[in-house]
């Protein structure tokens, strides 16, 4: 598995480094990427737990509850 990887790693790396323009693509292919993942999400994203709720426990309670299903309550069922 690794002598594949290396493969992989060595075919990318000698085809960057034999080409003119290489280094400016991967700097602005590394800056869209920053601006997609780091930007965007701290921008539309909020971390809506640690807003609403100031402890770990009040979190994990309300993560709790969204994500297990209610079962009604078979005594007041005909």
């Amino acid at each position: 598995m690794m002598s594949w990887l290396k493969k992989v790693y060595r075919f990318y790396r000698d085809g960057i480094a034999s080409m003119k323009l290489g280094r400016k693509l991967w700097a602005i292919v590394a800056i869209k990427l920053f601006v997609l993942f780091v930007v965007i999400k701290w921008l539309f994203f909020p971390n809506l737990l640690q807003e609403r709720f100031s402890s770990d426990a009040e979190r994990s309670g309300y993560i709790l509850d969204q994500l297990t299903p209610s079962i009604p309550d078979s005594k007041e069922q005909p």
